[in-house]
């Protein structure tokens, strides 16, 4: 494919951002007040809920909390939303449900917070989803990725722009297929994935897809199993997974598990064709690449894209420069080349809500109680390109199986190089072919 001919396609897969959308996705010219409105003394009081301390903080989650942090500044250097000052009130889950769950209640019930965001791990997203939704409180969240946050629950008050695990597992699956005959000289029928992953519920979300999608196109999935995000030892598991001799390993978990897979893995002797992860800590590759260096290169990565990866000739107008800008105080604050996706999702929610969202809760339906929030998050209606991660917004409606959850959001596979990262697939946005199997000489190449 020609630069042109790629550039076409990349347009052609963003096609239909509109000027509601560059309305939605900028909110300068409509959905923000001037800084003479602010000081009027309105303002949305946010409880912002992250794991800034223990393993899930380095796995992605500071990275999301930056994000949303940078997004509020934005915003209120802007001179908020409609006359509102957005103060926000952060809140440390340290990686612990039971902390999360009491965060949550201590910011609605003592802080007085108007509304919740932010939440990194999925089984913390849970509960809190049900607990907030159960109180008629209003809860928008920006990176868990679990489908049983929403599945079958018919939540009114939890809303989510973000992707969620089934189709992680969904898509991992769709790119082996395609990469089946052309790159592991094998039938889609005899090409062995194996499946592994931290058993709590994003883990086994993402599972669940990988092992639906996996044998629905026809592959011999060799093995499932599940662990404990905190094991201390993965030694059975890599074991099986030598006996099982899969082509291509699909891994869902967070850093210290991932690590230690990996470490052991090494030590054990294990080898493979391909590992695939589906966010989480596989979102953190610089720390992957502190630790194993070369023998972490040609990862992949399933998740929402990384901002700064996409074509901003493909977006709404202004949402390159809105990039930019987050990827500049990310580098400034933290000293750090690699920009991680999670950095991405934290933002991107935030500026959704801000710049959609709350400004037709305060014109169309008063104001930003629970009530008008919901109103507003239901009328969303954002087309493909109209975010800095180019996916559209709209959400699934009450009654719906997934209520509250976007039915136009989408992952990408990533696959990642030194300080490199690439997007591989879809097709139309592919910045880079795969590289697949893993070439002799690798670490843990099977050629």
């Amino acid at each position: 494919m020609s630069k042109d001919q790629a550039t076409s396609a990349r347009r052609r897969w963003y096609r239909g951002a509109t000027a509601l959308a560059i309305a939605g996705a900028m909110g300068i010219a409509t959905g923000l007040s001037t800084t003479s409105a602010m000081a009027q003394g309105k303002t949305l009081k946010i409880g912002v809920i992250y794991d800034l301390t223990g393993p899930f903080a380095a796995g992605g989650s500071r990275a999301g909390y930056l994000g949303t942090k940078y997004a509020i500044d934005m915003i209120n250097e802007r001179g908020g939303v409609e006359g509102y000052k957005i103060v926000p009130v952060y809140a440390d889950a340290q990686s612990k449900t039971e902390v999360a769950i009491n965060e949550a209640e201590r910011l609605l019930n003592q802080e007085k917070v108007d509304m919740l965001m932010g939440v990194f791990s999925s089984a913390h997203c849970v509960p809190m989803a049900q607990k907030v939704d159960q109180a008629k409180r209003f809860m928008w969240a920006n990176v868990c990725v679990a489908s049983a946050v929403f599945k079958d629950k018919n939540l009114k008050y939890v809303f989510r722009p973000q992707v969620h695990s089934d189709q992680f597992g969904q898509a991992s699956c769709t790119f082996l297929k395609e990469q089946a005959k052309a790159r592991f000289n094998k039938d889609v029928k005899d090409l062995r994935v194996a499946i592994i992953y931290e058993d709590g519920p994003y883990g086994a979300g993402v599972a669940s897809g990988n092992e639906s999608q996996c044998k629905a196109d026809g592959m011999n999935v060799v093995l499932k199993e599940g662990y404990a995000a905190t094991a201390p030892d993965l030694s059975p598991l890599v074991t099986k997974l030598k006996r099982a001799r899969p082509d291509a390993i699909l891994h869902t978990g967070y850093n210290p598990d991932i690590t230690l897979f990996l470490r052991q893995a090494k030590d054990q002797g294990l080898k493979w064709g391909a590992l695939i992860g589906h966010g989480a800590g596989y979102g953190q590759f610089d720390k992957l690449y502190e630790t194993f260096k070369d023998d972490a290169n040609l990862i992949f990565n399933v998740d929402p894209v990384a901002a700064q990866l996409l074509n901003p000739a493909s977006l709404a107008k202004g949402l390159g420069d809105v990039t930019n800008e987050m990827v500049k105080r990310y580098k400034a604050e933290v000293k750090a080349d690699e920009v991680p996706p999670h950095l991405s999702m934290g933002f991107n929610q935030s500026w959704i809500f801000f710049t959609d969202v709350l400004p037709r809760a305060i014109k169309k339906h008063g104001g930003i109680d629970a009530e008008a929030l919901r109103k507003a998050s239901l009328e969303t209606d954002i087309p493909t390109g109209g975010t800095i991660q180019g996916y559209g917004v709209k959400f699934f409606p009450p009654g719906h199986q997934m209520a509250g959850q976007n039915e136009r959001s989408s992952p990408v596979v990533m696959q990642y190089n030194a300080r490199d990262t690439f997007i591989v697939w879809p097709a139309a946005i592919k910045t880079k072919d795969a590289v697949l199997p893993l070439p002799k000489g690798h670490g843990y190449s099977n050629q």
